[in-house]
């Protein structure tokens, strides 16, 4: 058996799944609506065109452009680092932690493409509570980080609950 055959590694399957979703679903929002054209799907979701030049909740959107290298080299870092902690993750019961490392993976090389191909990145799922409530906008790359960020927490309480009492 390789040690890629053993390893966690073989989740990035689910990486390469999340950048194609989350890349095909840009490319329909760039095709398809004008920058700030909204489309009503329930009273409370709605599918619109943003351009997010900034990090989560247009965190540095209005900076001066210096935070597009800080975004890149900090995605960069991030899926060096997941990819070797997912060559390294090994044995049964890693399945949680592996998704979520996935997950959160496939999100940062979403976004990062976006990022180099167009210097933003699409954002189009908009969730809002009637005229006064707006959750930022957000999209596939942005859920999947959220999901697999989710699943890493959940992964360590139920870590912390396997080890034995007293164990470092």
């Amino acid at each position: 058996m390789s040690a890629e055959e053993g390893s966690a590694i073989r989740w990035v399957w689910l990486s390469a799944l999340v950048v194609a979703v989350d890349q095909a679903t840009k490319a329909l929002v760039v095709a398809r609506f004008e920058l700030f054209e909204r489309k009503p799907l329930l009273p409370v979701l709605e599918l619109t065109r943003l351009h997010n030049k900034g990090a989560a909740f247009s965190f540095l959107n209005d900076a001066s452009g210096w935070q597009h290298y800080l975004f890149l080299g900090l995605a960069a870092f991030v899926s060096v680092g997941i990819v070797v902690w997912l060559s390294r993750l090994r044995g049964p019961g890693g399945h949680w932690l592996a998704a979520g490392l996935a997950l959160i993976l496939g999100g940062a090389v979403g976004n990062a493409i976006d990022r180099l191909a167009r210097g933003f990145v699409v954002d189009f799922i908009h969730v809002h509570w009637g005229e006064r409530w707006y959750f930022p906008a957000f999209n596939v790359a942005d859920s999947a980080i959220t999901v697999g960020a989710a699943m890493l927490i959940i992964d360590a309480l139920l870590e912390s609950r396997r080890a034995p009492p007293g164990a470092p």
